[in-house]
């Protein structure tokens, strides 16, 4: 009996349908992020990364021009399974022949190159506007700035990135996810904390007012609880950002390293579920802090998983991943990260959920604690092995890494 036929048995001893498993999760798409791959400096401005965001490592072989970038994303591709989406951030505009425009004037024909690389490899993109690292970015402010010019500025901006994001939907027949984060905050306790947030809500109110297609095109906004140099005060704070997506109609947008770290993700899930037809998440690992590091198959990303396949939301749920780790291998973080979250989304469709609610249901929370430890020692190696064996995918994928390194990174 081979190994994969041993597991099939176990599990089918819960009424699971590992083939159907399989099916299920070789349609998920799971959104990657490009910025792992350069650090997250993007092709528009040159310097280090200002207004909240930081790297930390040197890791030799970080991409430095768009084709080394998409060269880099393609070798991830081909050790990743599964469907996959592009996640870009606006910084990563194209531009030739001396056509360099600010944020504020960014157009489709500045993605024309990204565009044609999600077609040939038959993916659709997401979308962030880029409200970091720019001169326009005053005192750590952007659309909730004081400053009347400034926030014009920004608001240009989204207002670009939404065209921008309807454009690869309606060329790529995928939706396209739109997120706006901003690091607009305070170091220390701020005397105004009303001014500012009324300010980021007028100015999002004003990006909104364009025209879009709400079927093609899911804005969402992304809160966060501190960051670098916003220690005290965050304008877009988790209670903000949930009240204006509510109240606006569009996609909430969780990040499992934006919230104290006590709160996790996965708790907040269905609940947000039951009062939004979608909900998007960036899957990270907090250490601490939003710290991004590589996502693994850990507690919370399992969890992540399991709630979603619980709520039979796999169709409601945009599934990204965001982190950037420049201290080792980028080929690497990026697919470590990516096959952990379709290792937790396996794990998850593997797990006989109508069995165990039931369980609880009925009190019988005995039972219910003993089926979650069998659950652990199950063969899931084995199905997860399988399903990268139909999809072509190698399963030691750190030879290839490191053949690759050899043959390319190191040359940069």
């Amino acid at each position: 009996m081979s190994n994969y036929n041993y597991a099939k048995e176990k599990y089918a001893k819960y009424g699971v349908d590992c083939d159907k498993a399989i099916e299920v999760l070789k349609n998920v798409p799971i959104s990657m992020h490009c910025w792992q791959g350069d650090d997250v400096l993007g092709f528009d401005t040159e310097g280090a990364l200002t207004g909240g965001i930081q790297t930390t490592g040197n890791y030799p072989g970080r991409a430095t021009t768009p084709a080394e970038l998409m060269a880099d994303m393609d070798k991830v591709f081909s050790l990743v399974p599964g469907k996959k989406k592009v996640n870009l951030h606006a910084c990563y505009a194209i531009f030739e022949d001396g056509n360099r425009v600010d944020r504020d004037k960014i157009a489709p024909e500045h993605f024309k190159k990204w565009l044609d690389f999600a077609k040939e490899r038959g993916m659709g993109i997401d979308f962030n506007p880029t409200f970091f690292s720019h001169p326009m970015v005053k005192d750590n402010l952007t659309l909730s700035s004081p400053d009347e010019n400034v926030r014009k500025f920004w608001i240009e901006h989204g207002k670009r990135c939404i065209e921008i994001s309807q454009y690869f939907a309606e060329e790529t027949g995928v939706p396209c996810v739109m997120n706006i984060w901003i690091p607009d905050g305070f170091k220390d306790i701020p005397a105004d904390r009303l001014g500012p947030r009324k300010r980021f809500k007028e100015s999002l109110d004003e990006i909104l007012s364009i025209p879009f297609d709400k079927s093609k095109v899911y804005i969402t906004i992304e809160s966060k609880v501190f960051g670098i140099g916003m220690e005290s005060y965050t304008v877009g704070s988790a209670e903000f950002c949930m009240n204006y997506v509510n109240t606006n109609g569009i996609t909430p947008l969780m990040d499992n390293g934006h919230y104290h770290p006590t709160e996790v993700v996965s708790d907040k899930i269905s609940s947000m579920l039951l009062f939004n037809e979608k909900v998007a998440l960036h899957v990270t690992r907090g250490v601490r802090w939003d710290s991004d590091h590589v996502v693994l198959l850990d507690d919370e990303t399992k969890e992540i998983a399991k709630e979603i396949v619980a709520a039979d939301a796999l169709d409601r749920v945009f599934i990204a991943t965001d982190y950037f780790d420049a201290s080792i291998n980028r080929i690497s973080a990026w697919t470590t990260g990516m096959r952990s979250v379709q290792k937790a989304l396996l794990a998850a469709l593997l797990t006989p959920h109508k069995m165990m609610k039931d369980l609880q249901d009925e009190n019988n929370l005995t039972k219910l604690m003993v089926m979650n430890e069998e659950m652990k020692t199950m063969p899931f190696g084995e199905v997860w092995e399988e399903y990268l064996k139909q999809e072509n995918v190698p399963c030691d994928y750190y030879a290839e890494v490191v053949k690759y390194e050899e043959e390319v990174l190191s040359k940069r």
